[in-house]
């Protein structure tokens, strides 16, 4: 939930939950700051070189930490590290910023139930602490998972803040690929993240059809939760606005067994309960997603604000097939 839900102005919340899991995942009880700060840094400039890292809507000051980076980068990945500069400045920052935000989500006063880390000690001794919490999490089955889910939240944000497209997202939204089951960005056709990573998350990483665990082990698909083939059924209705059962709103990650089993059914009380969870908690997200679900609502003529509102669109699909 640090990952997922949040107002991402900038993305650092991503590079320090990278370096967390990865110092975790070594089974280590604490880590100096300076050596966390090592793959934070790097994890920052290798994605700078691939799509903004901040909002477009404010300046960065000189001394900013990416002001600094975007310096640096260059010199840090010809390195393989990150240069004097960029790691000093990366010590500073995070204790004063990142990782003090890094458990809160949406809402005042609102935070995760557990924390991950406690800093201690004085500038460069400083030490993180890595909570049982972390430790658990980084070596539990799910910890692929959890990589997978932070990867696609980081690839959604920077898309969101990608100079030349912001107007298109608050107007269009993102579409899905059935090809390749990628989330991608209308105006530039690029891919964002995998339909599973990107929203398993928000089903507490659970198979849609039997609500059990989808593990790194197991085989995945991802569902029609309507199927595809009532889409000719709503369209010769009298509907104003078509459907659109191949958005995201009614795609879900499903173990491939069950999906099988499930073939061309529609779905249970209890799927579409859980259909209308997901979506619920994917509209307490950052952009683009939360405003391709709004869209969705919008152009069937729902409320993207009342509360319960994807518990009556979906009955409402129900009641039209």
């Amino acid at each position: 939930m640090a990952v997922l839900i949040g107002a991402n102005s900038r993305t650092y919340k991503f590079a320090l939950g990278s370096a967390l899991l990865d110092a975790a995942a070594e089974g280590r009880s604490e880590i100096l700051l300076r050596d966390l700060a090592v793959p934070y840094a790097m994890e920052l400039v290798r994605h700078l070189g691939q799509a903004p890292q901040v909002s477009q809507k404010g300046e960065l000051g000189e001394k900013d930490f990416l002001s600094v980076a975007e310096r640096e980068a260059a010199e840090s990945l010809r390195l393989g590290s990150p240069t004097e500069e960029l790691l000093a400045a990366a010590i500073d920052s995070m204790p004063r910023m990142v990782m003090q935000k890094f458990h809160n989500l949406r809402g005042e006063g609102a935070e995760v139930p557990h924390r991950f880390y406690e800093v201690t000690g004085r500038s460069h001794e400083r030490v993180v602490r890595l909570s049982k919490e972390l430790r658990d999490i980084a070596g539990s089955e799910q910890a692929a998972t959890l990589r997978g889910e932070l990867s696609a939240r980081w690839s959604i944000v920077e898309t969101s803040f990608a100079i030349g497209i912001g107007q298109s997202l608050i107007r269009e939204g993102v579409v899905v690929d059935l090809t390749t089951l990628q989330i991608t960005d209308r105006q530039r056709r690029r891919s964002v993240a995998g339909v599973t990573d990107a929203v398993i998350g928000f089903q507490r990483g659970l198979c849609l059809i039997c609500a059990e665990s989808i593990t790194p082990n197991d085989d995945i698909a991802v569902d029609h939760v309507f199927p595809y083939s009532f889409m000719r059924l709503l369209r010769s209705g009298d509907q104003d606005t078509p459907l659109d059962l191949d958005a995201v709103w009614n795609l879900a990650p499903t173990h491939a067994r069950c999906n099988g089993q499930k073939s061309n059914r529609p779905p249970t009380r209890e799927e579409m309960t859980r259909l209308a969870q997901r979506n619920e908690a994917i509209m307490q997200s950052p952009v683009p997603l939360k405003k391709t679900l709004e869209l969705t609502l919008k152009h069937n003529k729902h409320s993207s604000t009342r509360p319960g509102e994807w518990h009556r669109f979906i009955q409402h699909v129900h009641d039209l097939l």
